[in-house]
């Protein structure tokens, strides 16, 4: 069984032809012809380089039905400025956009100035996209003084509008985060503010399918054309509550390691990523780092590729003793590793850690009896002991953790030992809430409330929709709370709900 699981998730079993082989494959269309424009999806950025940058787009011109794109490969020219009106181009190219990768084109440009703004637009026959805008990063050794970015995550298409990105693109941003749950894998649900195309997503022209209706929102268009954007994802990208190798509803392995590689082969199609993390079958590597100079090195991860299934059933459940199962794992033991020997070689002065599902301890019930959410780092007692244990014992300069899922705002004080009120502050935690998930919300919910009340170490708990920003400088890390008052209708105004402080040197966050 172990050869067989290894066998078919190293993708020979599901996608046999090598990604290069794909992407090599057949001979580009070079002057195409359109009914439309083909650039129904936007452009994007990501995966920021000193020297370079991910250019991507899409071509479609029938969107939720497959794109309605010829056979064939197709030319796409890319060419990147420094203004905005394109006048002074300094990059060119040409890139193929291939049918066995849904027409999506990833161009990894180099050779670019660091730590400045540019400007990129495609065409594909006589048609081209809109401009799109992106940042390199700043060289390794260059002490600049601030960085600024936000932080999303759980946009579920049928609850709500994508307002938030309309506020978001208005930013002084140098990049976003989006921290998983792009899309949603269900089918229709009741009270649907937005109807999704089709039942449930499992084949991957399903995903393409969903991941085109998103993409065509205006909003998010919006958004990805105004920075460049550094991604992982949730579970939702695949399905619901999926902990590596197991599916929601226990699906047979073969069954799931198909339904699996569909998901990330179209993750990969509809996001700027580089070539090194083409999918290979129903795995992807997608966990990296970037270093903004000497301020900050940022560490995206992902706890749902490697993860042990959830103890004792998954949901929230009463303590229970798969909580405390030693060889459970949150990352997996290279993730793992990798992380812990980045931190341990990092010298800048914020450690960043951008992840999926909250670390804080949270009992959700009031009163002496406790209960805990199996798909948080709460089911996997020993893996988030093993990384508090590290922070406290290597001590890495300044580490924050940012994550989302959980469709609510908090801070949190991450002590090396919850059980004990006199055990230090080794990390700040900041949970932001979700971009429509659940609707409108309000600031306060009975039962989360109590829940906040339940444990010393949340320090702020909001039940509103929007987004986080974060300002970081060599004395402090500034995360603002920015909520909107309503998302099942558009143009909501947004607000700064509360705005939290933390200082270089001094783990914990402090309430401005």
């Amino acid at each position: 069984m172990l050869n067989r699981r290894a066998f078919l998730l190293s993708g020979l079993a599901i996608y046999g032809a090598p990604a290069r082989e794909l992407f090599a494959a057949g001979v580009a269309l070079q002057s195409p012809r359109f009914s439309t424009s083909p650039f129904t999806l936007g452009v994007a950025s990501g995966d920021p380089s000193p020297d370079g940058i991910v250019l991507w787009t899409r071509l479609a011109v029938d969107p939720l039905h497959g794109g309605g794109m010829d056979s064939r490969p197709i030319a796409v020219q890319w060419q990147i400025a420094t203004d905005e009106t394109m006048s002074n181009v300094v990059k060119t190219g040409t890139a193929t956009a291939s049918p066995q990768w849904a027409h999506s084109v990833h161009v990894e440009v180099a050779g670019l100035q660091p730590h400045r703004w540019y400007w990129y637009q495609f065409r594909a026959g006589n048609e081209l996209s809109a401009i799109g805008r992106t940042r390199t990063l700043p060289s390794t050794q260059s002490a600049i003084d601030r960085l600024r970015f936000a932080f999303a995550s759980c946009q579920h298409y049928e609850q709500g509008y994508f307002t938030a990105f309309d506020h978001m693109a208005k930013e002084d941003l140098d990049f976003v985060m989006h921290l998983g749950d792009y899309i949603y894998e269900s089918g229709g649900i009741d009270r649907r503010i937005r109807k999704h195309v089709g039942p449930e997503i499992v084949s991957v022209d399903d995903y393409r399918n969903r991941y085109a209706q998103y993409r065509t929102d205006p909003s998010l268009q919006m958004a990805h054309a105004q920075f460049p954007w550094i991604v992982v994802w949730d579970d939702h990208e695949v399905d619901n509550n999926y902990a590596g190798v197991y599916g929601e509803n226990n699906d047979p392995f073969e069954t799931f390691a198909v339904r699996r590689a569909n998901a990330y082969k179209a993750y990969y199609e509809h996001m700027p990523l580089r070539r090194t993390s083409v999918p290979r079958g129903s795995s992807l590597q997608l966990y990296r780092p970037f270093q903004f100079g000497t301020l900050a090195n940022v560490f995206m991860l992902d706890t749902r590729q490697f993860r042990s299934d959830q103890p004792c059933g998954d949901n929230v459940k009463p303590v229970c003793p798969g909580m405390r199962d030693p060889k459970a794992t949150m990352l997996g033991s290279h993730q793992e590793r990798w992380l812990m020997n980045g931190l341990d070689r990092s010298r800048t002065a914020w450690n960043v850690l951008g992840q999926q599902v909250m670390i804080s301890r949270l009992d959700r019930i009031a009163g002496p009896a406790k209960q805990f959410s199996m798909d948080k780092w709460d089911g996997y007692e020993v893996a988030r002991r093993r990384l508090l244990d590290f922070l406290a014992t290597r001590k890495p300069s300044n580490p924050v953790t940012l994550a989302g899922d959980i469709h609510c705002n908090w801070v949190a004080d991450l002590r090396r030992d919850f059980d004990d009120p006199k055990s230090p502050v080794v990390a700040t935690e900041f949970v932001g809430t979700s971009i429509t998930s659940t609707g409108d919300g309000a600031d306060q919910q009975p039962g989360y409330q109590a829940a906040a009340s339940e444990n010393e170490w949340i320090k702020f708990y909001n039940d509103q929709r929007g987004y986080v920003t974060c300002e970081v400088t060599p004395k402090q890390m500034r995360t603002d709370f920015k909520v909107l008052e309503y998302v099942t209708r558009p143009a909501s105004p947004i607000h700064t709900r509360a705005s939290f402080v933390v200082e270089d040197g001094v783990p914990g966050a402090k309430r401005m």
